[in-house]
């Protein structure tokens, strides 16, 4: 006979409580947006699932966002849905031969011409790029297969000389690493894929191609507030101009691939470091993202250097990881999810873990909602406390908390879906959507009862309580309390 599952041997344990505290991001798409294999990607880890508006219609991406809210209700835990915009494409115009070969040192160039390209010249159908170019830049063919330096920019033409050479075929992407292309972030296809977004209910937007504050405060006027905005780093540009895009963002995401495009290899990991570090020091999400597992489209095990680099990501403190083609399109997603669960909890339980995380200084603002935040943390780390309960509307007080990375796990009590769905890529919370409290008595009977509910604890074992007085009011934390749990209790009703 099958036995139940783990989160639902006990009436009182509901939800999926996890044994980590950094969250899984999985892309959904032709391989797993189905029900059956949504369902195995969250027992098997995943806490949040992206949609990625470059491929797919919108009836076909409705139908996967109302599949993960029937398994989300199933299965009793709020899981957050990121919409990812495609953003502006660069791209070279067609060819007489549909592809042609490029001599390493060759000339060639790009121009206004719509006529077929020859191996001499092809059109670039981008008026943008005309005039902003200079002599020594460099334009990368087909994510950076092919190599072209700038020789001679003119109005309407840029003759380039072929660094890398190989073959260059119709649309093949272009790169343009060493100028700020004055293309906005956001077309017209990403505005109705944003509006869609926002009327499926889509707690998080990815936003691509962001090369400046300017970038994101122009979507951000477009959410309007209804979802959170995630903004991509995956150009030069954003990395310079990185303090201010995270000031106007709701989370980063570091999209290592697209950087390693237009970036040396050997410049993405200390990327990849410092902005998982500044990101935290602000009190927001960070998600590492792009080929961790690639390996596994097609494998069902991953190389051992894909192994380090996830365990590396989970080292700095990384809120989430993100699996795009293995889970959207691979062979093997619900085993891609599963090793990357087990890279986590193996990294999470390892002895120096503790120290690596903390290497990232997270001062506390002169704030008392921060102070209190840090105290918890100290608490965690000082005596034997089995979770942290955090009352929060907004969710505020759960991003000051996990910014300090705690020893215990944290649980979020919420009265809004919304709230509770955005947290789900929040390093260590684990939310719970319930009724509001009203006074001090409540909170504390009600944390307790959920603490025994949702697994964190049992009689005998004690929990840091974190809320505002007066309940409800967005950032008024001002209080902390210590409880231990009786096991009696689950006797009172809801």
């Amino acid at each position: 006979m099958a036995t139940t599952p783990p989160f639902r041997r006990s009436p009182h344990h509901r939800g999926i409580k996890r044994q980590r505290k950094v969250k899984i991001l999985a892309t959904l798409g032709p391989a797993s947006r189905d029900k059956e294999t949504i369902a195995k990607l969250l027992k098997a880890g995943a806490d949040a699932f992206r949609v990625n508006m470059s491929h797919g219609d919108h009836e076909t991406h409705r139908e996967t966002i109302a599949n993960i809210r029937a398994v989300e209700k199933d299965l009793m835990r709020p899981v957050a849905i990121l919409c990812d915009l495609q953003g502006p494409k660069l791209r070279v115009g067609t060819f007489a031969e549909g592809k042609v070969f490029l001599r390493h040192g060759a000339h060639f160039t790009l121009d206004r011409d719509p006529t077929p390209g020859d191996e001499n010249r092809v059109c670039l159908p981008h008026p943008e790029l005309f005039g902003i170019l200079q002599k020594g830049q460099r334009l990368l063919i087909d994510d950076g297969k092919l190599r072209l330096v700038v020789i001679k920019p003119e109005a309407d033409s840029i003759l380039c000389t072929a660094e890398v050479g190989g073959f260059i075929s119709d649309r093949k992407g272009v790169n343009v690493p060493d100028a700020i292309v004055p293309v906005p972030a956001l077309t017209d296809k990403d505005r109705r894929d944003l509006a869609f977004s926002v009327e499926q209910g889509a707690d998080w937007i990815g936003l691509s191609f962001v090369q400046r504050p300017e970038d994101v405060a122009e979507a951000r006027r477009l959410i309007g507030g209804a979802c959170a905005l995630m903004s991509k780093i995956e150009k030069p540009a954003a990395v310079d101009s990185i303090d201010g895009i995270i000031e106007l963002s709701d989370g980063i995401m570091v999209a290592r691939g697209d950087l390693g495009v237009e970036l040396l290899p050997e410049e993405v990991p200390p990327i990849q470091k410092h902005i998982i570090a500044k990101t935290r020091a602000i009190g927001k999400p960070v998600v590492g993202a792009t080929q961790m597992l690639e390996s596994m489209i097609t494998s069902p095990s991953p190389t051992r250097a894909e192994v380090s680099d996830v365990a590396n990501a989970v080292y700095d403190g990384a809120d989430a990881v993100m699996l795009s083609a293995e889970t959207a399109a691979g062979q093997w997603p619900v085993e891609a999810v599963t090793i990357m669960d087990r890279i986590a909890i193996k990294v999470e339980t390892d002895s120096t873990y503790r120290e690596r995380i903390h290497l990232a200084q997270t001062p506390p603002d002169a704030t008392t909602a921060d102070a209190l935040s840090a105290s918890c943390a100290t608490i965690a780390d000082t005596l034997p406390i089995e979770g942290i309960i955090v009352f929060t509307g907004s969710g505020g007080s759960a991003r000051r908390v996990a910014r300090e990375r705690p020893a215990a796990p944290m649980l979020v009590l919420t009265p809004s879906q919304k709230t509770a769905r955005r947290l789900a890529l929040l390093w260590g919370a684990h939310a719970v959507t319930t009724k509001d409290i009203g006074s001090f008595e409540e909170m504390i009977a009600k944390g307790k009862r959920m603490a025994l509910r949702h697994g964190f604890g049992a009689a005998g074992t004690r929990l840091v309580a974190l809320a505002g007085v007066p309940f409800g009011t967005p950032g008024s934390t001002n209080l902390l309390h210590v409880v231990t749990l009786t096991g009696n209790e689950l006797e009172t009703p809801n």
